[in-house]
């Protein structure tokens, strides 16, 4: 078997598709199943299910497909090594964060890690948790920025910082009197939250309790994709949202002025590096973990994991 026959199967279980993964490879959908034919008939084995569509490893397949990736990132590797000899730190890195973290997290370290590492080349996509999980278990990611912890078999967690969860009122609502909150002060009726499939949304019901209360009375929320989008909601229309620290960085006076801390211990959320267990590009992820801690503020870089908030429902 071939380091190119390998490169084409990792490339149909990433897309299950035949004509996809070819597209991707720069070959012919032909030259593609060929290929996979000789690799199969060398090994006596059938790799992939053709007959269910999308394409799905059978039972030996998938075991083979782990030990293929595992070869191939080793292969890699040894770009790594010989850069690092010379002293440079080069490559590619495919990165996966969340959508509630990206915009206040990548404008704090993004700059200067290109200044400092010029032959790095990032790759950032925002994903849901459960896209960076499944990616990174295909291989189509090096590493994930999310929150933690997951409980994820396979998947490996470096916690970067603890973020404090904080409420922001509007200029209305009974809170805004008030200096400390605790998670049963806020009314489910007021509180704007973040569409299902968001692990943020998860953490707030937990610190709120809202499956709970769901149960005990009706009571009409409004959702949205965004946490900015929230807070806006929150200035014009009234009620409360919760915001995590970083997102509270460049408010002005009178935003700050709506936000309102919960009585201590505070609750947070972890948020970490995340990678497969048989992650490979161990100096990249180190340096640009090393970046970010740098690039936080220092309040955040104090914060303690006393009490942090179940990303699980």
């Amino acid at each position: 078997m071939t380091f190119i026959q390998l490169k084409y199967i990792i490339a149909i279980d990433t897309f299950r598709h035949f004509a996809l993964a070819a597209e991707k490879c720069f070959v012919s959908q032909p030259t593609l199943s060929m290929q996979l034919q000789k690799a199969e008939d060398e090994m006596g084995v059938r790799i992939f299910d053709r007959s269910k569509q999308p394409l799905v490893p059978t039972e030996i397949g998938a075991e083979l497909i782990e030990q293929a990736r595992k070869i191939i990132a080793e292969v890699a590797l040894l770009d790594e090594i010989v850069s690092l000899r010379k002293g440079v730190i080069s490559g590619e890195l495919k990165i996966g964060i969340i959508p509630t973290l990206a915009p206040y997290l990548l404008p704090l370290f993004i700059q200067s890690f290109t200044q400092k590492y010029p032959h790095v080349k990032l790759i950032i996509n925002e994903l849901t948790t459960d896209a960076i999980v499944a990616d990174l278990r295909h291989g189509k990611i090096d590493m994930g920025l999310l929150v933690t912890p997951l409980q994820e078999s396979g998947i490996k967690e470096f916690p970067l910082f603890y973020e404090e969860l904080m409420a922001f009122v509007s200029k209305e609502n009974a809170h805004q009197e008030k200096t400390y909150l605790l998670p049963r002060d806020i009314d489910p009726n007021k509180l704007w939250l973040l569409e299902e499939g968001h692990c943020f949304r998860s953490q707030i019901e937990n610190l709120c309790e809202l499956k709970k209360a769901s149960l005990e009375k009706n009571y009409i929320k409004y959702e949205s994709g965004s946490i900015e989008t929230l807070r806006r909601m929150v200035d014009t229309n009234n009620g409360i949202t919760i915001l995590p620290e970083l997102a509270i960085a460049d408010m002005t006076e009178s935003q700050l002025s709506q936000v309102r801390h919960f009585q201590k211990p505070a609750p947070m959320r972890e948020v970490s590096i995340v990678v497969h267990r048989d992650y490979i590009k161990k100096k990249l992820i180190d340096v640009i973990r090393k970046e970010i801690i740098l690039s936080v503020p220092d309040k955040i870089k104090e914060n303690k994991n006393q009490y942090v908030v179940p990303v699980l429902t």
